[in-house]
C-alpha cells in the first residue's frame, strides 16, 4: 500500500536540487566550529556542558545548549556518525524503492522546484541551527546538493511525502485525558506511525535542548533533524503532529515540524501555541495536539494552507487521528473524503471505545491503549492493520504527564519494548555530565509488552520476512504466508498479487475474495482488490 509513498518520500529526502542556489545564513559568531568533542568513556561524548550517550535501553540521549548556530554545530559534532548514517540509510532505501535512475533524476529537479522558496519560510534562528548541523554531514552527497541544502530540505520531508501521497496516508494516533478522566493528572499519549524502513528507526535520539532564547524542551528525533514531531517543554506544554488530508500544493512553505518546534520552544500555554500556528504559512494540512499544564487541558490546532481551526471538545478527554473535527473544517470536501475512505475514523472510534471502557486513565493504561492491536469490539483485524491503534510500524510512541514534567519513550521494537521514563526537572538540573550514567527514572519504566513472548509475535516476524522476500524478488510458500497472519486482509492480497504475477489467475481469485471478508484499511485498497479479481476473471476466462 505504501510503496509508492515511501519511494516518493525518500526520493524527496535525498534527490533534491534547489532551482538556483540556497545561500546559507551568515552567523555573527562561528567560534563554535573550533570546539572538539571529547570521549571520556567509550560512546560517551561531551563538548563543554553538552553530551551524547547511548542508554541501556538502546535510545540515544542528547543534551545541547546555547545560541542557534552554536547549538547546531555542537549537535552535529556530537551526533556526527548518526547524521551521516541516517543519510546513508535514506540512500540505501531509495535504491530499493526507486530503482530507476531516470525517475530519481526527474524527481530531484521536481522536488527542487517544489522547495524553491523553502528557505524564505524558515526563521533565521532555525536556518542557523540547521547550518550548524550541516557542517557534520557527509561530503559524499554533495553531488546532490550542498550539506546545508540537503539538511534544510530534510525538514520538509514529512510535508513533501504527505503532499505526494495523500491517497496512501499512513496514520498516527494521539489522545489526552485530564480531570476526572485521569488519575488527577493530565496524560497525553501518541504513536508516531512513520515507517520508511527498519534502519530509519534504529538510531532514535531523546534530545533535551536548553536554547539561549525560549523554554527548555525535549523531543524524540534522529540525526540531523531539529524539528519536532513529539515533544514537551519545561512549562508542561506538549506538541504532537498528525497529518490530515491535503491537496497537492504548488510550492513549499514552513515545514510542519518547524512549526511544532517553534511552539515547543516559545509557547507556555494553548493561547501562545495558537498564536504561533496562526502566523506561520504551511503547505499541507496538519493537526497539532497541544497539551498544556497551565490550562489543564489539551486542544487540537487544525491547519490547512488556507484555514485554521481549533477543536476544543469541552470535555475531559480528546482524541486525534488523521481527520479534522473543528466546526470550520469538519465538513470540508477533503475531510469528508478522508473520513469515508481512510482508516482514520475507525482508529478514532477504537480509541474512544477504549477510553470509555478503561475507567480512570493512568500512564499504564495509556501505554496499553497505544499498544492495542484489536479492532472495534476487540475484533481480530490482523497484525499490522492500519485501522489498529498499534500498526506495528511506529517510529516511536510517547506518553507525557505535563504537570509532573514526566515523559515515557518507547523502545524497540516499535512500541513493544519498555517505555523509558524521564524527569525533565532532573535532566535540566544536571548542568552537564562528566561521566556516562543512566538518566532515566528506572522505577517508573513501563515493562515490555507480553505480546513479544507469544507465538503470534513470532508469526508476525515471519510474515514480515515473507513480505521482504517478495520485495527482493524471491519465492514463497503461499500457505506458509497465510498461516503467519491469517486475520489480516493484506496477507491474502499479497498472496493474490504473488500468484497474479506468476500468471496463476484462477488460483489468485480465492485469496482476493477472502481478503474482502476481512477488515480492509482503506477504500483505495478495496478498489484495488476488486479490480484484481476482475482482471483475474478476464485473464483466466473463468
Amino acid at each position: 500500500m505504501c510503496l509508492v509513498f515511501i519511494g516518493l518520500l525518500l526520493t524527496g529526502f535525498i534527490y533534491l536540487v534547489i532551482v538556483g542556489t540556497t545561500n546559507p545564513p551568515k552567523p555573527t559568531d562561528t567560534s563554535s566550529l573550533q570546539l572538539q568533542r571529547v570521549e571520556p568513556s567509550p560512546g560517551f561524548y561531551t563538548i563543554n556542558n553538552n553530551w551524547l550517550r547511548k542508554s541501556n535501553s538502546g535510545l540515544y540521549e542528547l543534551y545541547v545548549e546555547g545560541k542557534p548556530y552554536e547549538r547546531g554545530v555542537i549537535n552535529g559534532k556530537l551526533t556526527q556518525e548518526l547524521v551521516q548514517r541516517q543519510e546513508d540509510h535514506f540512500t540505501d532505501q531509495i535504491n530499493k524503492m526507486v530503482p530507476s535512475n531516470f525517475y530519481r533524476h526527474f524527481l530531484k529537479y521536481a522536488i527542487g522546484w517544489f522547495n524553491r522558496h523553502l528557505s524564505d519560510n524558515v526563521t533565521e534562528e532555525y536556518k542557523e541551527e540547521i547550518y550548524g548541523i550541516s557542517n557534520s554531514a557527509s561530503d559524499k552527497y554533495e553531488y546532490i546538493g550542498s550539506n546545508y541544502q540537503r539538511i534544510l530540505n530534510y525538514h520538509a520531508a514529512h510535508d513533501i511525502g504527505h503532499a505526494l501521497q495523500s491517497m496512501a496516508l499512513v496514520g498516527c494516533t494521539s489522545f489526552g485525558t485530564w480531570g476526572a478522566a485521569a488519575d488527577s493528572n493530565m496524560i497525553i499519549g501518541r504513536n508516531f506511525d512513520f515507517y520508511v524502513g527498519d534502519k530509519f528507526a534504529e538510531d532514535k535520539i531523546v534530545a533535551f535542548f536548553n536554547p539561549s532564547d525560549g523554554y527548555k524542551f525535549m523531543t524524540v528525533t534522529w540525526g540531523g533533524f531539529i524539528g519536532a514531531v513529539s515533544g514537551m517543554n519545561d512549562q508542561g506544554l506538549t506538541v504532537t503532529i498528525n497529518a490530515a488530508k491535503t491537496s497537492i500544493p504548488s510550492g513549499s512553505a514552513t515545514p510542519v515540524s518547524l512549526v511544532a518546534r517553534e511552539i515547543l520552544q516559545y509557547a507556555k500555554n494553548t493561547a501562545e501555541a495558537l498564536a504561533i500556528a496562526q502566523k506561520r504559512k504551511m503547505f499541507v494540512s496538519e493537526s497539532f495536539l497541544v497539551g498544556s499544564a497551565a490550562d489543564n487541558k489539551a486542544i487540537i490546532i487544525e491547519k490547512t494552507p488556507e484555514q485554521l481551526d481549533v477543536y476544543d471538545p469541552q470535555k475531559k478527554y480528546i482524541v486525534c487521528a488523521n481527520h479534522f473535527q473543528g466546526k470550520d473544517l469538519v465538513n470540508s470536501k477533503a475531510n469528508l473524503q478522508q473520513l469515508k475512505e481512510s482508516a482514520s475514523d475507525y482508529r478514532y472510534k477504537r480509541v474512544m471505545q477504549l477510553i470509555d471502557t478503561n475507567g480512570t486513565n493512568t500512564v499504564q493504561k495509556t501505554v496499553a491503549l497505544l499498544r492495542d492491536q484489536r479492532g472495534l469490539d476487540n475484533l481480530d483485524i490482523g497484525m499490522g492493520n492500519e485501522k489498529a491503534i498499534n500498526q506495528l510500524i511506529a517510529h516511536h510512541s510517547i506518553v507525557f504527564e505535563p504537570k509532573k514534567l514526566l515523559v515515557w519513550v518507547s523502545t524497540a521494537p516499535w512500541q513493544l519494548g519498555p517505555y523509558v521514563a524521564y524527569d525533565l526537572h532532573k535532566i535540566f538540573a544536571l548542568h552537564g555530565m562528566k561521566e556516562s550514567k543512566e538518566i532515566c527514572e528506572t522505577s517508573l519504566n513501563i515493562p515490555a509488552d507480553n505480546f513479544m513472548l507469544t507465538g503470534d509475535y513470532k508469526n508476525f516476524l515471519l510474515y514480515r520476512s515473507y513480505k521482504q522476500r517478495l520485495a527482493d524478488g524471491g519465492l514463497i510458500n503461499v500457505d506458509s504466508l497465510i498461516m503467519s497472519n491469517p486475520g489480516y486482509y493484506h496477507t491474502y492480497v499479497i498472496a493474490g498479487d504473488y500468484l497474479f504475477k506468476q500468471k496463476k489467475f484462477a488460483q489468485a481469485i480465492p485469496y482476493y475474495k477472502t481478503s474482502l471478508t476481512k477488515i480492509i484499511a482503506t477504500k483505495p485498497e478495496q478498489d484495488h482488490i476488486k479490480a484484481q479479481i476482475a482482471a483475474c476473471i478476464k485473464k483466466s476466462g473463468s
